[in-house]
């Protein structure tokens, strides 16, 4: 019986190769059995339950040469019906696969392939299972299967889109995705309750996941690679002429490590890494801008994940440069510095052009404070490690004891050289890359714990030979004058009229205040007593940082017992202030 109803179903059903069209014949002749009805066999068919075995090679006709041509993605077939009428029912329905007008065309957008594939399948619904909800969902379970790999292989996988901007496109291949399939339920050519017909939705919606999900993979594997290669060295073509400020009419420096501090006037350098991953974040950004909420999503987490690889990557990479005195220290606190600014700034950047879902709950401003954090530890380490250097150094000088003999004088004179050479190699490395405030405000620290060390251990000597107090001036002067091009450096850091954010602007002695301490003790180590004792009774001493226990002590260490040491210490110990 089987064999019998598929010698019907092949007579129904032909195709004809020379005119390139499917006939269907609705009186049916086989074995000499003539005159039978094509919706005759479909019943008996489906009360025989073989309704699928019989369709199989009916269906493989025609998925070969309708449906395949109908989603060739660039040249597809076209079709035109037509029937032919008897004297009083019709007696065929043909469908002709004409080929397409146009040698090239992309329907990029979906609409005329699936309108296509409708057309066949509607001609399926009319003339071969005759409007019959039963026969037609039975069609479909034979071929859907094969259908929508076809539409997935020939056209969905075709059209991915490569990067975030054609996204949108791709919205409107989803959204008549959806909608080609809904018109197959309502043909019934799909189930209305079984979800794994729907597959080409489901391919649709996960291409999208799919491809978010591996731009996410390349948005990270490209921030982990050049925070992996990046050498943190300084642009070749950087000088250092001055600060610079983002309107001193200074000619701008056209490397892009040199960048702009979006809530400072100011400008620094930073690396190559974070000037590259921003770069990346930007990029990415303005694709979440172009894409659907799911995609948009997944390339927000991309952007947060990339900024934070710096966090994770760069400190353990650096690890031991951190720990030396080296321009790669200070690049790093530029970096986070520069980060930390530039995360404040990408939500007035972007959220309005964000998807509307997404608005609401993409932050980034809880990244910024752990970069500046970063920042500022990175920068205090710098300093701490100087002048862990310089009290090292220092400690050489034993106190500054007995430099009227030759070699304790060359001993305390050489820490005192060593000092002054850290100081400069940290001048040279941190003004051409700081911002000129934080140069300002960090070299003054160093000083400061540099100046007051000094001046301590001098203050703690007793019993000075005339010989050393020379000795000690000596070494005084010639350290501050060792150190002028520094401290010029200092006075020179905001002569642009640009106003700094930070209290930096005042005189370097109110900064450095053991500078204006020291200078005063090299004048003191040669002065005669009572103009010591008249500089107490004025004031100036006081306002040079010392005290009256400081000045009775050096004054009992330089001059001897007297009727008159005696008397300027009482004067000193009475004045009113």
């Amino acid at each position: 019986m089987q064999d019998l109803f598929s010698k019907f179903m092949e007579n129904a059903v032909r195709f004809e190769q020379d005119s390139r069209t499917i006939r269907v014949k609705y009186k049916l002749c086989v074995d000499k059995m003539d005159g039978i009805e094509l919706h005759t066999v479909m019943e008996a068919m489906d009360v025989a339950g073989i309704l699928d075995y019989s369709l199989a090679k009916a269906a493989d006709l025609i998925i070969k040469h309708a449906i395949t041509p109908a989603v060739s993605y660039g040249s597809p077939a076209m079709f035109a019906e037509d029937v032919n009428q008897g004297s009083e029912v019709i007696s065929e329905a043909v469908l002709k696969i004409l080929p397409s007008q146009d040698c090239k065309i992309v329907d990029v957008d979906g609409d005329a392939i699936y309108a296509r594939v409708i057309q066949v399948i509607k001609f399926i619904f009319k003339h071969i299972c005759f409007e019959n909800g039963s026969w037609i969902r039975s069609f479909g379970r034979l071929t859907w299967p094969r259908i929508s790999d076809i539409i997935i292989s020939k056209f969905l996988s075709k059209v991915v889109p490569e990067d975030a901007s054609k996204l949108v496109d791709f919205q409107k291949i989803v959204k008549c995705t959806s909608e080609f399939e809904f018109s197959l339920k309502e043909m019934m050519f799909l189930s209305a309750s079984d979800g794994k017909d729907y597959r080409l939705s489901s391919f649709s919606e996960n291409v999208e996941v799919h491809f978010a999900f591996r731009k996410k993979t390349e948005v990270l594997g490209k921030a982990r690679n050049l925070l992996l290669q990046c050498d943190f060295s300084v642009p070749q073509d950087y000088t250092s002429k001055g600060p610079l400020l983002k309107n001193d009419g200074m000619a701008i420096n056209s490397s892009n490590q040199v960048v702009d501090l979006i809530f400072s006037s100011e400008r620094c350098v930073v690396s190559k890494a974070a000037s590259q991953l921003m770069e990346l974040v930007h990029q990415t950004l303005q694709d979440v801008c172009l894409s659907s909420a799911r995609v948009a999503w997944e390339f927000y987490h991309a952007v947060r994940d990339a900024i934070l690889l710096y966090e994770a990557v760069i400190p353990v990479k650096l690890e031991r440069q951190l720990d030396g005195i080296n321009q790669v220290a200070i690049l790093m606190y530029n970096d986070c510095l520069f980060l930390s600014q530039e995360i404040l700034g990408l939500a007035f950047e972007y959220r309005t052009d964000f998807p509307d879902s997404i608005k609401e709950h993409a932050v980034f401003a809880d990244m910024a404070p752990r970069f500046h954090l970063m920042a500022e530890e990175i920068l205090q380490r710098q300093i701490q490690i100087v002048i862990f250097n310089l009290r090292e150094v220092i400690d050489g000088a034993d106190g500054f004891q007995n430099t009227h003999q030759m070699q304790q004088f060359e001993s305390a004179k050489f820490s005192i050289d060593q000092a002054v050479f850290i100081l400069e190699k940290v001048h040279i490395i941190w003004e051409p890359l700081l911002r000129p405030s934080t140069y300002k405000r960090s070299m003054c620290m160093v000083l400061e714990s540099v100046f007051s060390r000094i001046t301590k251990d001098i203050l703690l000597l007793d019993d000075l030979a005339a010989e050393e107090t020379l000795q000690l001036q000596r070494l005084i002067h010639m350290m501050l004058d060792n150190l002028s091009s520094l401290l010029k450096s200092l006075i020179s850091a905001f002569d642009s009229n640009e106003k700094s954010e930070e209290d930096t602007s005042r005189p370097i002695d109110d900064l450095i205040p053991s500078l204006r301490k020291i200078r005063k003790l090299g004048e003191l180590l040669d002065m005669p007593l009572k103009s010591i004792t008249s500089a107490w009774e004025s004031g100036e001493l006081m306002s040079c940082g010392f005290t009256i226990l400081e000045l009775k002590d050096f004054i009992r260490a330089i001059f001897a017992d007297s009727t008159l040491r005696k008397e300027c210490i009482w004067r000193i110990e009475n004045v009113t202030l």
